[in-house]
């Protein structure tokens, strides 16, 4: 299983209008062979004083079966679409892909 923790980081004026065009992608992504897991998440505040938050960072929490899966997912057709959707929104991306312990 490979696990991928995805930030992507947009402005605080871009954020709604960046959930709302990627949750209408979400349907196809796990429509996809090997996809397991696929959301959207931003943080939730709390008192905890560890925690780091961030308004302006879209958390994306996947799960696939396999990399292979994962590499197929990259250049997926609604994929390629959805990364000419939202170019312009996001600042920066920063990607862990993690296997179990």
């Amino acid at each position: 299983m490979i696990h991928i923790i995805a930030s992507i980081t947009v402005p605080s004026s871009e954020r709604d209008a960046f959930l709302e065009i990627f949750k209408a992608n979400v349907p196809k992504v796990l429509e996809e062979e090997g996809c397991v897991e696929y959301s959207a998440t931003v943080d939730f505040p709390t008192e905890v004083p560890i925690q780091e938050t961030n308004p302006n960072i879209v958390t994306v929490v996947e799960k696939w079966e396999t990399f292979a899966h994962l590499e197929a997912h990259f250049t997926a057709p609604h994929m390629l679409e959805y990364k000419t959707k939202v170019e312009d929104m996001v600042e920066e991306v920063s990607l862990k892909i993690l296997e179990d312990a």
